[in-house]
């Protein structure tokens, strides 16, 4: 946007950007650019003064950067954890982690911390892009605590590489109140994609779910790397591209302004979705799916790793993870913070499904990250 259009920015798009930012679907470069508020931020931001509470022996510097998802952190989170230290908190948006994965290969990412997904973990260690964690800066963090089922993926030969930040599914969203047909399953949602749901339908721009979701609708597992599951994989994709809405991993603007009725949804957006329009129902696909677990790690060449223990560690804490997992709508790994969760979170079954509705899902497999006959079908799917 030109700084001639910024001067016209309209209130509704002063809104809208503001609401993209507090979801973290933009980056805060991003709002500040075209709000035409960079400069008097930039200026604030260097001078945080006696409003922030530094309490750190160590200094952590003023600045640090997360690479992390769409929707999926609570931004008086990073407030608050800026007026206890003075940092302030970038936040990279990712929609998939090969976008992660080719950033950091590439270098000077300029992360401090990120959030990968389990089964990127070892190819990470494997490529000495992460460290392994000293425990000893995150005292608030208790593997004690945690649920194994979906946090053992953080440890490689005894050691740990990452911490989980919460778990959660691969399900389908859809506007009730515009379909009159109800998907139960990813046969389904393809099926309607073509259908009713014509021109109103969003995949995500990553290949791990729209390859794994389309092979579990063809009677595949959601992991396939067989070349000829791969291609009739493709051929559906190929076939249901032109009814698409879109291919993003950033759909909750498009279903809040019900330009699109049907989408690919991760747990957390689901469950935020659900609660600002009842309308928009979340279910897991009853022929399979994904289930995972993001962690925290820190990247080897991060510019200030202090800061990034520092933030990790305030993530940990059980007070502030509850309040992040309120706002995110994903399910905790960690007793405590579950302990601490009011009854209507708990009790949600689009955040804690029951354990019937896991069983057809998924881990994803750390093969399919760099598996290159995967990458060449999303390669293609996207370019038809």
């Amino acid at each position: 946007m030109t700084k001639k259009e910024n001067d016209h920015l309209t209130q509704q798009q002063f809104a809208d950007e503001l609401m993209r930012f507090k979801r973290g679907s933009v980056t805060r470069r991003h709002f500040l650019g075209v709000t035409g508020l960079g400069l008097a931020t930039a200026v604030l931001g260097r001078n945080v003064g006696p409003f922030s509470q530094v309490a750190h022996a160590q200094d952590l510097g003023s600045a640090m950067s997360i690479a992390t998802w769409p929707n999926y952190h609570d931004p008086a989170t990073f407030d608050a954890f800026t007026a206890k230290t003075g940092v302030a908190v970038e936040v990279n948006v990712f929609g998939s982690n090969e976008e992660m994965l080719a950033k950091l290969q590439a270098g000077a990412t300029g992360w401090d911390l990120f959030v990968p997904t389990n089964y990127t973990i070892s190819t990470y260690q494997k490529l000495g892009l992460i460290d392994e964690l000293d425990l000893s800066k995150v005292g608030n963090f208790s593997d004690a605590s945690q649920n194994q089922r979906f946090t053992h993926e953080g440890k490689i030969d005894g050691k740990t590489y990452a911490i989980p930040k919460n778990w959660g599914t691969t399900g389908i969203a859809f506007n009730s109140g515009k379909m009159k047909s109800a998907p139960t399953s990813w046969k389904d949602f393809f099926d309607l994609a073509q259908t009713e749901a014509t021109g109103r339908a969003m995949v995500h721009d990553y290949q791990l779910t729209t390859i794994g979701n389309a092979l579990v609708s063809l009677g595949y597992g959601f992991n396939s790397i067989k070349p000829d599951e791969l291609a009739k994989a493709e051929e559906l994709l190929v076939k249901v591209k032109p009814h698409l809405f879109a291919i993003n991993s950033d759909y909750q603007p498009g279903m809040r302004a019900t330009d699109a009725w049907m989408t690919m949804c991760w747990t957390n957006d689901g469950a935020q979705l659900n609660r600002d329009m009842p309308e928009i129902k979340f279910v897991l696909g009853k022929d399979g799916g994904e289930v995972w677990c993001d962690f925290y790690a820190i990247p080897k060449d991060s510019p200030n790793k202090a800061a990034g223990y520092a933030l990790l560690n305030f993530l940990m804490d059980p007070e502030v993870a509850k309040k992040e997992h309120i706002f995110n709508g994903a399910p905790t790994t960690d007793s405590r913070v579950m302990a601490l969760l009011p009854k209507d979170v708990t009790s949600n079954l689009i955040v804690y499904p029951d354990e019937a509705s896991l069983t057809s899902q998924e881990f994803g497999a750390a093969v399919t990250l760099t598996d290159p006959g995967r990458a060449e079908v999303m390669a293609r799917f996207k370019s038809a």
